[in-house]
């Protein structure tokens, strides 16, 4: 084989292998999917799948939170909150907005941030007068009780946030 054989033969493989490269199928992870009771595909945009999306994301916030507040608890507690709580935000709603609800190409990422920030500004002003309420009404309240009612409190405010976020922010009737 001459040498000028060989780089014909090899761009034709290149060419090729390229096009093998551009046949490889790919997944449509916002195909709607009917739901099965349980069964939960959670790449589609069934409200099932949506919410188990939603969990994972608000776990995965709270950790980027609890590493915040620790890092910044020595400039203060209530810096280290709001810190750790816009960090996690911010995480929160880029993440919801691109896996929880598929909606890259219709929220942009402003408008998540801004509509999902409110949301969240929500949520904690009623946990935060929440918590008041029950230091003003139980003042010998012990922090674990505390925390364990904040906990469930949270789970409530987040059922609420992910209905406004599934059927405002990122609802699938909205456009770019």
């Amino acid at each position: 084989m001459t040498p000028s054989a060989w780089r014909i033969e090899s761009l034709a493989d290149r060419k090729n292998d390229a096009m093998i490269l551009t046949e490889v199928p790919t997944i449509n992870w916002a195909a709607p999917t009917r739901f099965v009771p349980g069964r939960i595909d959670i790449r589609g945009d069934h409200w099932a799948a949506q919410l188990t999306r939603f969990a994972v994301t608000g776990g995965l916030s709270n950790v980027l939170y609890f590493a915040v507040f620790v890092l910044l608890t020595d400039d203060g507690t209530q810096v280290a909150n709001v810190a750790a709580v816009v960090a996690s935000t911010i995480a929160a709603n880029e993440l919801h907005r691109r896996v929880s609800f598929h909606a890259s190409d219709r929220v942009h990422w402003l408008t998540a941030q801004v509509e999902g920030g409110g949301v969240a500004l929500v949520g904690l002003g009623i946990s935060a007068a929440a918590i008041a309420l029950l230091q003003m009404s139980v003042p010998a309240i012990s922090a674990a009780v505390l925390a364990l009612i904040t906990i469930a409190l949270s789970g409530v405010i987040g059922g609420m946030r992910f209905v406004a976020l599934r059927g405002w922010v990122f609802s699938p009737a909205r456009t770019a």
